[in-house]
């Protein structure tokens, strides 16, 4: 076919939409229950983003629900994928998921505290590792006391677990 015939709109690239956050394959995904109202919510905002849909010209407006689609999809999946881990009642013993956790950095007197929780969660920022994360994975089923190393690419780091509470 020649080319006099090709409408140029159809040879446009779909825009790139971003993925979520890293599950490695057959990891669960498992959600504090906060984690998954916050997923809830974000569902509810890109639905309304989408209905209340602006553009200056088609062609926006195209890649713009393409993107919102997209969004809306792979959220809708992970949603669907997500297990609600309840935190549990009694005072932990060991670090598990949804714990908060406080850590002594080497031998020095600095501390910093994280929560063990999902992929979605995860926010380093807030203090929020995720449960498949380097560090989080040292932790796991650790006791107050213990001291763990995490090997990075430039030497290690030694943490010892300090206190591990259900609640912050």
């Amino acid at each position: 076919m020649s080319r006099a015939f090709v409408n140029e709109d159809d040879l446009r690239e779909s825009p790139f939409v971003p993925p979520r956050a890293d599950l490695p394959d057959g990891v669960p995904n498992y959600v504090t229950p906060s984690g998954m109202e916050s997923l809830l919510k974000e569902k509810e905002a890109l639905q309304l983003e989408l209905k209340q849909l602006n553009a200056s010209n088609e062609h926006e407006k195209q890649n713009a629900i393409a993107v919102l689609s997209t969004r809306l999809q792979m959220l809708e999946a992970r949603i669907a994928s997500a297990q609600v881990i309840e935190p549990e009642e009694s005072i932990p013993e060991t670090v598990r998921f949804g714990n908060f956790v406080t850590l002594q950095i080497g031998e020095t007197k600095q501390y910093q505290q994280f929560q063990v929780v999902g992929v979605d969660e995860a926010n380093l920022k807030k203090g929020k590792i995720a449960f498949t994360s380097p560090l989080a994975r040292l932790l796991i089923n650790r006791k107050a006391g213990e001291t763990i190393t995490l090997n990075l690419e430039h030497g290690s780091r030694v943490f010892k677990i300090v206190d591990i509470r259900q609640k912050n």
